[in-house]
């Protein structure tokens, strides 16, 4: 399962980018880091190979279109981001068509994730947690998700979003996911454990009775 970073903060990024496989970002965490669009998403495809998902903010297809073109002009890694509407799936098929990645957000439902594999899209993103919120179990839908792209031999990629724990990332591996998109919080918790700094710290100090610093 691929792990991308759910943020438009350089410096995270960059702290972080050995440990990546790609960042998510949208208008909201783009207009809280304070920078341009084209000019915030262009230092993230620089700062990392893997996919880079920007978002349009048209409502229209034709807009959606006029700006995913701009964005993707940014870096060959620039996977544009669609909502899950009429005009977002038309959109997404005429990038499809064109060889342009996209990743179709927004999605809380099993017709809607049919949908967008039906129009091509390159990755779908279920909001785990809002799923939660409303009742429902969002990583049941993933599960869902995962048995009938399998029984269709659909291509489009599982992005699990809105993922705010370890333990909806633990569930969105065990349900078969593509990838998973995490707040840096949440990404810096996939590599803690106190016991793990339990025992690093017995380790040090067996090491250090032994009155040397280093191996060497």
């Amino acid at each position: 399962m691929q792990i991308f970073l759910d943020t438009a903060e350089i410096a995270e990024i960059e702290a972080r980018a050995s440990l990546i496989d790609g960042v998510t970002t949208n208008p909201s965490l783009i207009a809280k880091s304070g920078a341009g669009v084209f000019d915030r998403v262009k230092e993230i495809a620089k700062a990392v190979s893997g996919p880079v998902s920007a978002e349009v903010v048209a409502s229209d297809y034709d807009g959606m279109l006029e700006e995913g073109r701009k964005l993707r002009a940014l870096g060959d890694n620039v996977v544009i981001k669609l909502p899950l509407t009429a005009a977002g799936l038309q959109a997404c098929r005429e990038f499809h068509a064109e060889g342009v990645p996209t990743n179709v957000t927004l999605c809380f439902s099993l017709s809607q994730a049919l949908m967008a594999a039906k129009a091509g899209a390159t990755f779908i993103s279920p909001f785990v947690g809002r799923i939660d919120d409303a009742g429902s179990d969002g990583i049941n839908l993933l599960e869902d998700i995962r048995a009938m792209y399998d029984q269709y031999g659909f291509e489009t990629s599982i992005l699990a979003a809105s993922l705010r724990h370890l333990k909806h990332v633990e569930g969105a591996a065990l349900a078969g996911c593509d990838a998973a998109t995490l707040p840096v919080k949440t990404f810096d918790q996939l590599i803690k454990h106190p016991q793990t700094d339990l025992g690093l710290d017995a380790f040090m100090a067996d090491w250090k009775a032994t009155g040397r610093d280093g191996l060497v």
